[in-house]
């Protein structure tokens, strides 16, 4: 018996050695597996954010990736985990001014763009470094020779294609609309980049002008010296004689022009039944405008501080809303006031107060029918997949929340106003244009200006699936790999990255991008309460897998940790699992010790034939749990069987046999004592790889490395 078993598991002294080994054999990559027989399966990990470091989310998802892909690379299969970074534009940019900001008094535009690109390179260079160490100290088996980042130059050539494979099926467009737009930030963000916070705020209910027959309600009155009309339900009788008729009128120092509209979106039981219609301040507000071809002039800039002139100008909007409130009482106009709780959206990167404001943006069409796709609308190619099985989401009760957010899917706003990302592949010199790649030559000395905007990360991340594959090159991975076999990632980010990552793979390729959208929770601390600076409750995944080793941590948070919930996690958990490493060591010194003049072949007893029956229905149990993605079941099965069942019923049984006058059953029991732990570290492999190997490594009658060995069959 190896003399390490003497003393207790170290995973310190461990991990780091078998990932190496693990790296330098090659089996990471799906070129190199000895028993890849069953075709390819495909797992492209969530690329994180190049800005700083992992979080237990990240752990999560690579342990639950990782499970996936070590459980088909034992069955088979050409296993690829390729891993990534993302370049987070908005979130890297912030993160690196705010350096420095504070560091040397300076703003991105003391610097210059240039200047600016090149410290965020530097920067996202280090914090790429940091993020791939971080990653292989979890244990994820990734194919590291094919590492992919979303601003590398192969991901820029299949931006610019992209891009212009749009623009050129009439998707792509640039026009005047309303935006989310971050004072702060100072760019549009996404609908879902909008973190909404409730905070108090007040409904104030009132009317224009004394004369004015319609009594309207707002949370902000600052923006109705922006209003055009006011919306009624076409049938709501207490206002259908007003509707078609036009008011001039004087608002806290603003004229304006009323028109008394009928829509059907206007729900006549909510507030007084009728809206103030603001078009260029407010999303909902801005589609009516179109439906009743409203003007919809704007009167809050850049900078959240109303631009109309009068007695308002200059001020921020809650200086206004003040401002607006005191007129409305000295004109005896406010009827009520009602402290109220509201949603405030806020830019998740910097905390701004977002303003809807009529910006010209470029936009991808959702809507439009697309020739070479059979006419069917982006819309409808999001939908298709998931209405028909052909991309299956678990827990399936997201399938509901999947299409309500398609179905009222806006108009994508795709260009940012900052300077770290993919420049709009635009370039303009006088009224000439090209999209894609830039004009030959030397483009700048020729003329040509490029778009200054950059595209939202999400339009790069979008392609993520076939991007890292070779395309828009015909690659051999491209035809091999794609569509990938599961999307692993947190359920808040259904709408962000997998609902456009299925737009741009049905649109690029015609297919989808995966088959299998599994989502996972959060993870939260013992008390359910989120993770945070300002709560002190977070939890390093590096500082325990230092403390417990990388198969503690992982187990941890699989094991009663079901797809779409989310989970309670504590040191003490993670601890718990450490002592379960130890006891799968404790049973293999106790195996090793008795065994040791094992014959494998022996006959078996009746007894020990049906430890072995009992225990092939157990491996059938776990492949299927497996298969359908009940990792949680398998896991626990496993922790059942090796806890209670080995340890505690069969090693205690085999201890009078083993001392026994009985030569036979003595040498069965050692022989399905050793046939047991060997099919077991195979079947654990996948939760706990780190321990299993390094006692498959010990075995006598094991070759080779567990990572390729063969998966039990039933």
């Amino acid at each position: 018996m190896d003399e390490k078993f003497k003393k207790p598991y170290e995973p310190a002294e461990t991990e780091a050695r078998l990932y190496k080994a693990w790296e330098e054999s090659g089996y990471f990559n799906p070129d190199n597996l000895p028993n890849a027989t069953k075709g390819p399966f495909t797992i492209m990990m969530p690329p994180p954010n190049a800005t700083g470091v992992l979080h237990m989310g990240h752990m999560l998802g690579c342990t639950i990736q990782d499970i996936m892909i070590r459980f088909r690379r034992l069955q088979g299969y050409e296993a690829l985990f390729l891993p990534g970074t993302d370049h987070a534009a908005i979130a890297t940019q912030a993160r690196v001014e705010k350096d420095i900001s504070k560091n040397e008094g300076k703003s991105r535009h003391d610097l210059g763009r240039e200047e600016l690109v090149r410290r965020i390179d530097e920067f996202v260079e280090g914090s790429r470094d940091t993020i791939r160490k971080q990653i292989r100290a979890t244990g994820a088996s990734c194919d590291w020779s094919r590492e992919a980042f979303t601003f590398d130059e192969a991901r820029n050539r299949a931006v610019n294609q992209m891009f212009k494979d749009m623009y050129d099926a009439g998707l792509i467009y640039k026009g005047l609309r309303i935006v989310n737009w971050d004072p702060k930030g100072q760019t549009t963000i996404s609908d879902d980049e909008i973190v909404h916070e409730e905070r108090p705020g007040k409904l104030y209910t009132f009317k224009y002008a004394k004369d004015f027959p319609i009594t309207i309600a707002t949370s902000r009155p600052e923006t109705k010296v922006g209003d055009t009309a006011v919306a009624v339900h076409p049938n709501d009788p207490r206002y259908k004689e007003f509707i078609g008729n036009e008011y001039d009128l004087e608002f806290c120092g603003s004229p304006l022009h009323i028109k008394i509209v009928a829509d059907e979106s206007v729900e006549p039981e909510f507030g007084t039944g009728a809206l103030g219609v603001t078009p260029a301040h407010a999303h909902i507000d801005w589609e009516i405008g179109e439906r009743n071809n409203l003007p919809h002039p704007q009167v809050i800039d850049e900078r959240a501080k109303i631009m109309v002139e009068g007695p308002l100008h200059g001020l921020k909007v809650a200086e206004a809303r003040e401002k607006v409130v005191e007129w409305l009482k000295e004109q005896n106009l406010l009827e009520s006031e009602v402290s109220i709780t509201q949603n405030i959206s806020t830019a998740e990167r910097t905390g701004g107060v977002i303003e809807p404001l009529p910006k010209l943006q470029w936009f991808i069409d959702v809507n439009k029918p697309i020739k070479e796709r059979g006419n069917k609308s982006l819309k409808e190619l999001m939908l298709e997949p998931v209405r028909s099985g052909a991309i299956n989401i678990l827990p399936d009760h997201y399938d509901k929340t999947y299409y309500h957010w398609i179905e009222n899917l806006r108009d994508w706003c795709i260009s940012r106003q900052i300077w770290y990302g993919h420049r709009v592949p635009v370039w303009t010199r006088g009224e000439e244009s090209v999209v894609g790649d830039a004009p030959a030559g030397d483009w700048k000395a020729e003329g040509w200006v490029q778009d200054e905007d950059t595209l939202d990360t999400w339009f790069s991340s979008g392609s993520w699936t076939f991007s890292t594959l070779g395309w828009p090159n015909e690659a051999p991975d491209l035809a091999r790999f794609h569509p990938t076999d599961v999307l692993e990632t947190a359920y808040e980010i259904l709408f962000f990255w997998v609902a456009r990552m299925i737009l741009m793979s049905q649109f690029v390729l015609g297919e989808i991008p995966f088959r299998t959208v599994y989502l996972h929770g959060l993870v939260r601390d013992a008390q359910g309460r989120k993770f945070s600076k300002s709560l002190g409750n977070g939890i390093d995944p590096i500082e325990v897998i230092n403390k417990f080793g990388a198969d503690a941590a992982r187990i941890s948070l699989v094991i009663g940790n079901t797809p779409g919930t989310d989970m309670k996690l504590s040191e003490d958990r993670i601890k718990g699992y450490k002592h379960f490493a130890n006891k799968l060591w404790n049973i293999t010194r106790f195996i090793l010790e008795n065994t040791e003049d094992v014959d494998l072949e022996a006959p078996r007893t009746e007894a020990d034939f049906t430890l072995e029956a009992s225990f092939a229905n157990l491996a059938a149990d776990v492949t299927k749990d497996m298969e359908a993605y009940r990792l949680y079941l398998a896991a626990d099965k496993l922790y059942q069987y090796a806890w209670s069942e080995l340890a505690s019923t069969i090693i205690e049984e085999s201890k009078p046999i083993l001392s026994g006058d009985d030569a036979a059953a003595a040498a069965s029991r050692k022989a399905v004592l050793r046939a047991l732990l060997k099919d077991l570290l195979i079947l654990l492999h996948p939760f706990m790889p780190f321990v299993t190997e390094e006692i498959w490594q010990s075995l006598p009658e094991t070759e080779g490395m567990l990572i390729v060995a063969q998966w039990p069959s039933a």
